[in-house]
């Protein structure tokens, strides 16, 4: 809502000090707009990637220190292993069926607006931009949860070494959330510009006219409701299995074994783990994931309507650009959080964490500016 609060001011602004001309400052061209959108995506993704990196090579030390005795029976490499194995066995068994029913869906909805949204029948734009959002929110739930079981354990692990502890169970910790959001908004930026840049080039339609440009944005919007549609599978159908394993698994231990919650010796914490993965992690990555599309899709209808923005189409990249500076303020950011704050007790980590939102958004500030004064005429 913010930005399109942005993009709607300020290219009125424009429009009422240009009268539909724009002075003759150079602002960035379209192609410039998305070559530096793809370089930004390109560095998040292998940033996220690299995070992963680093904590695939913790688990792998650990493996090779082996089962450190001092940290008792729970502190075993090999059964953590295995219990996290089982995690992982669960919550790809059910993302799997989640995303059949998934699939189903897409089929059907893809159905309905082929025959009910597109202009003319036979054509596929706004059923094709649902599609890319539809797959690209699935990837990015998936990703979210696959490292997360893997990092889960590792967490653990490393949280209870008698000599590391708390410090370095924290940065794992971060490091492992980094890669769900580094490469979710890579990557959503990366299909978002796909689908921008390949509308541009094949749409039938002469985008050259005020009218058809409006026409291929609003078909651009089905990428938002294909992220925002899977989001809800994810949350709806991940909350539910959630709470089901874990009032009838685990609090039914608690209530009627006297087990404590989450005790090790109740298998069904086993299924109450495999719901917050599901639906905390899965779940939650597809809905940021349809956040991020609903709104950066909303604001480029809205900006396809101004006339200002007609008329220099590299600004028209404006809320795609703001989310790619997102992305470097993030890197920047993450590396206070792994580098330079130490959270070696337990009440440091909420400070740690919001000092996060003061960091990203002091840096974020000028770089909003940054890119309204390239962009905006």
């Amino acid at each position: 809502m913010v930005v399109n609060e942005i993009v709607r001011i300020m290219a009125e602004n424009a429009t009422n000090a240009s009268n539909s001309s724009i002075s003759d400052e150079v602002f960035i061209t379209e192609n410039s707009a998305q070559l530096l959108i793809l370089i930004i995506s390109i560095v998040g993704l292998i940033f996220g990637l690299y995070q992963y990196y680093v904590v695939q090579l913790v688990g792998k030390e650990l493996q090779e220190k082996g089962n450190y005795e001092e940290m008792g029976k729970e502190g075993r490499y090999d059964l953590v292993m295995e219990i996290s194995g089982y995690i992982a066995e669960g919550a790809n068994s059910f993302l799997m069926q989640e995303y059949l029913y998934c699939f189903v869906f897409i089929i059907g909805m893809s159905c309905i607006l082929f025959f009910s949204v597109e202009r003319q029948l036979g054509e596929f734009w706004t059923t094709g931009a649902f599609v890319a959002g539809a797959v690209t929110s699935i990837l990015s739930g998936y990703i979210g949860m696959k490292v997360a079981v893997f990092a889960n354990s590792i967490v653990a692990l490393t949280a209870r070494h008698p000599r590391e502890g708390l410090p370095k169970a924290f940065v794992v910790a971060f490091r492992a959330g980094a890669v769900m959001g580094f490469c979710l908004t890579s990557l959503g930026l990366l299909v978002l510009l796909f689908v921008i840049w390949f509308y541009r080039n094949t749409y039938p339609e002469n985008t050259t006219n005020f009218v058809n440009f409006q026409y291929l944005f609003e078909s651009v919007a089905g990428y938002g409701l294909g992220g925002s549609s899977i989001a809800l599978f994810g949350r709806v159908g991940g909350g539910i299995y959630t709470k089901a394993a874990d009032v009838g698994a685990d609090l039914v231990g608690k209530v009627e074994a006297g087990l404590d919650e989450d005790s090790p010796k109740n298998p069904g914490t086993i299924a109450d783990n495999v719901g917050d993965n599901v639906g905390d992690v899965a779940g939650m990555g597809a809905d940021l994931f349809g956040s991020f599309a609903e709104s950066t899709s909303a604001t480029l209808v809205v900006a396809s309507t101004i006339k200002a923005f007609f008329d220099s189409p590299g600004a028209m990249y404006f809320p795609v650009i703001i989310s790619a500076f997102g992305i470097i303020v993030c890197l920047i950011t993450s590396f206070f959080a792994t580098n330079f704050m130490k959270v070696d007790e337990p009440c440091v980590i909420e400070s740690t964490l919001k000092m996060q939102l003061v960091i990203s958004t002091i840096v974020m500030t000028p770089a909003v500016y940054i890119a309204a004064k390239i962009c905006l005429p």
